[in-house]
C-alpha cells in the first residue's frame, strides 16, 4: 500500500530528495484504497482516479525533478477483475517509456509487459522474481507465447 501526499507535498519531498544527492521515485497509482489485504471487489467499489489524473501529477513531479515514476498496479494489473492495459498505454503514450516504472506482481504481468512493450520495458518485482523476469527478458525462459520470440540485439 502506499500514502496519499497532496500535491504540492510530493513535489517538496521530490526537491527534498534531489537536494539530498538521490534519485527521487515517486509512485503513483489509479485506486482508492489499495494496499493490504483488501479484495478486488471492495477495491472496485472505492473506485479508480482518472488516468489524467495520475499523468498529469506525474508530468509535475517530472518537472520537478523526479527521475522516474513508479506505477502502483492495483487497480491495473492487480486486484482487479480484467487487466487496465487501457491504462498502461495512456501512461506510456502520455510520459514516455523510460519515465515510468511499473510494478509487476507476478509472472504472468511482467510477462504481459515484456510481450507487448519489449524487454527493456522498466519493472519492479518482488526479490524472488528477479532471476525469473531476467531470464525472460533474456530469452532463455518464457512460456508458449514468448518462448524464443524475445530477443536482444546489440
Amino acid at each position: 500500500g502506499f500514502i496519499s501526499l497532496p500535491t504540492e507535498a510530493l513535489l517538496r519531498l521530490v526537491e527534498t530528495v534531489k537536494k539530498a544527492g538521490l534519485k527521487a521515485k515517486p509512485e503513483l497509482g489509479i485506486q482508492f484504497g489499495a494496499g493490504g489485504d483488501t479484495s478486488a471487489k471492495e477495491l472496485e467499489a472505492e473506485g479508480t482516479k482518472d488516468v489524467g489524473w495520475l499523468v498529469a501529477q506525474a508530468r509535475r513531479a517530472l518537472d520537478a525533478g523526479a527521475d522516474i515514476i513508479m506505477i502502483e498496479s492495483e487497480g491495473i494489473t492487480e486486484n482487479v477483475t480484467s487487466w487496465r492495459t487501457d491504462v498502461v498505454a495512456r501512461i506510456i503514450n502520455e510520459l514516455g517509456l523510460e519515465k515510468v516504472m511499473f510494478e509487476a506482481a507476478d509472472p504472468a504481468v511482467f510477462e504481459w509487459y515484456v510481450k507487448n512493450y519489449g524487454n527493456e520495458i522498466n519493472l519492479f518485482v518482488d526479490h524472488s522474481q528477479i532471476v525469473q523476469l531476467e531470464a525472460l527478458r533474456s530469452g532463455i525462459w518464457g512460456t508458449k507465447s514468448t518462448w524464443g520470440r524475445i530477443q536482444n540485439v546489440g
